[in-house]
């Protein structure tokens, strides 16, 4: 199978960057030891996990012990909320949230709740996926164990006000958790800046291999360990370390966190233009999330009488990769709880599209999405039952 020529996916997966792939190729053959042998071969490879480990705190403004890692951002997040959750269990279960967080945090309170019987508040957003730093405070009570809002909003762009939370957070001395995995390369990391105790970061969300991940823990934020065994990470994530994949990981945040001055002038200049462009070309086309608070990677819309799965696969036949919302979701049926949150309708919520950009694109990719992008729509939308004829909305589109 060819790759598209157009990736517009980026807040999905990337591909991993050649430089990281040679960083970590040694790592596949000769230097295979495992790092937890007295040995020459497990020391050597030891030695370079402990550098990996001392290059993200960096990045992170961290301490190298503060650094865990994972197999995934899901793994990072899972291990942070039920691990400060179980670790507070005779004192506090109570968790806020909120109604927009990615499923590797949403799934987790709800087990927590359903199974564990913590009590979990979801806190509401507004129009633009933003929660409200003076609603986290007045749902803290003297049995709140953790508070866990995301950095940025997988589906919509959004980005969360998490230094004034965090801020609360400290003032009550609850724990602070938030899932960072749309945010390297993208949005300052640096946790003393942020506030947060707990962070959860992906590789393969900036050109790093899929299967490893990290989690921040500040350090005196009590975890109760989700994964026992061996030894491994101090205790704290039992299981072999995947040296090869955090080494790249480690080259690949270096790399993200050098070119994100320049690259986010970059690709915001190209999320304005192709907004534009889709708002402007297509009749009706809803931008979704905040106009302000953004990801400079990040496009987002609806478009009402159609539906999103049909879109994107019509723009694949064009040689375009989009989403029709979060991939981790994809599967599931109903409305998107991010969307309903926000307060659409689930017709008009049907027809939503992401479009998320990365290293590679260039104005030509652009200009490529807002060639193929409007005919699609208008020649969906002739099929419709649910959009009429003359152009005029059936189902009425929620103002923005």
């Amino acid at each position: 199978m060819s790759k598209p020529s157009t990736y517009l996916d980026h807040s999905a997966t990337t591909a991993t960057d050649p430089r990281v792939l040679e960083a970590m190729l040694p790592y596949f053959g000769e230097r295979y030891g495992n790092p937890s042998s007295l040995y020459q071969a497990g020391a050597t490879v030891r030695q370079a996990l402990d550098e990996a480990r001392r290059r993200i705190a960096e990045v992170l403004g961290a301490r190298p012990k503060e650094i865990f890692f994972t197999s995934c951002g899901t793994e990072s997040d899972n291990m942070a909320i039920r691990g400060a959750v179980w670790a507070q269990r005779d004192a506090r279960n109570h968790i806020i949230t909120s109604q927009v967080e990615h499923h590797a945090v949403s799934h987790t309170c709800k087990q927590l709740e359903e199974v564990f019987g913590c009590e979990v508040t979801y806190l509401p957003v507004d129009r633009e996926g933003l929660v409200d730093p003076d609603a986290v405070g007045r749902a803290i009570t003297e049995r709140t164990a953790l508070i866990s809002i995301m950095y940025a909003n997988n589906e919509v762009g959004t980005v969360e006000p998490i230094n004034k939370i965090a801020k609360i957070a400290r003032q009550h001395q609850i724990p602070f958790h938030t899932d960072a995995v749309q945010a390297p390369g993208l949005l300052p990391l640096n946790v003393d800046t942020l506030g947060v105790d707990l962070m959860a970061i992906s590789g393969h969300k900036f050109y790093a291999p899929k299967g490893v991940g990290v989690l921040y823990v500040r350090t005196g934020t009590k975890l109760v360990p989700t994964q026992t065994g061996g030894g491994q990470e101090r205790g704290m994530r039992a299981g072999t370390e995947n040296t090869a994949l955090i080494i790249g990981l480690a080259r690949a945040l270096e790399l993200a966190e050098s070119a994100r001055p320049a690259e986010v002038l970059r690709l915001t200049a190209l999320r304005d233009d192709l907004i534009q462009g889709v708002l402007n070309s297509i009749p009706d086309a809803v931008l979704t999330g905040s106009t302000t608070e953004r990801l400079a990677s990040h496009t987002s819309f609806l478009f009402n009488g159609v539906e999103g799965e049909g879109v994107v696969l019509k723009l694949d036949m064009a040689g375009i990769a989009a989403s029709s919302g979060s991939a981790c979701s994809s599967g599931d049926e109903g409305p998107s709880p991010v969307l309903a949150a926000l307060g659409y309708t689930y017709p008009l919520s049907r027809g939503s599209l992401r479009l998320s950009l990365g290293r590679e694109n260039t104005p030509e990719d652009v200009e490529h999405v807002l060639r193929e992008l409007p005919p699609i729509i208008a020649s969906l939308r002739a099929l419709s039952p649910y959009y009429n004829s003359d152009g005029t909305v059936a189902l009425s589109a929620p103002a923005w």
